[in-house]
Formats: structure tokens, C-alpha cells, sequence
């Protein structure tokens, strides 16, 4: 995994690392699976501090890129969208639809008034 940070940036540390983590992982860089570095490596390779890259590493997880599991590592489980946002939202938003409300049908949804 290549990245890099630059002090001269307005943006946080942390925040150049999320960025650049999440355009290798947008490229298909960084597929499905792939461990990350070690948080200790990456701080070490960039010269900043430990926390800023488990920092880092916390917000893409809770964005739900990568998984962390203390002391196997980071992986990311994201993969790059091969479909439009939209087609996937609704594909999601019917499949909850569906799971929530099964067997529900269009009359019964719309009942007429007496």
C-alpha cells in the first residue's frame, strides 16, 4: 500500500490518510480481502504518530471499508461499486422492504376507505 501525507496540507493527518486509503481501495487498488499494513509499520513509514493511523484506521472502519480486529490486522471489505449508488441504494431499500414486510401486497398496503 503506497500513501502518502503532506504537512503543508489543510487537512488533518489522519484525515489525508482516510482520503488517500479510500481512492486505492476506489481504484480497485486495494481489493476486497487485502490485509493493510500494520498500524505500527504505517506510522513508522510516514513518520507520524501511532494514534493518527489507528485513528485513521477506526474512521474507515466505522465507515465500513475495512474490518480492524486487535492483533490480526486491518482488512478491507469494500469493494469498488461496479453498479450506479442508485441502483444499489434501491436494491438494498427492496430487499429490507421485502424482509420487513413479507407477503405484503400492493392492495393491503393501500387500503380503501369504507
Amino acid at each position: 500500500m503506497f500513501v502518502t501525507v503532506d504537512e503543508r496540507d489543510a487537512r488533518p493527518l489522519y484525515q489525508q490518510l482516510v482520503d488517500e486509503i479510500k481512492t486505492l481501495i476506489a481504484r480497485g487498488e486495494l481489493d476486497a480481502g487485502t490485509l493493510l499494513p500494520p498500524v505500527r509499520q504505517v506510522a513508522s513509514d510516514l513518520g507520524v504518530n501511532l494514534n493518527t493511523v489507528a485513528f485513521a484506521y477506526r474512521r474507515l472502519q466505522k465507515e465500513g471499508l475495512i474490518r480492524v480486529r486487535h492483533g490480526s490486522g486491518a482488512v478491507v471489505i469494500s469493494q469498488t461499486l461496479k453498479e450506479k449508488p442508485d441502483d444499489r441504494l434501491r436494491a438494498q431499500l427492496r430487499t429490507a422492504l421485502t424482509t420487513t414486510h413479507p407477503g405484503r401486497t400492493k392492495a393491503s398496503r393501500n387500503p380503501k376507505p369504507y
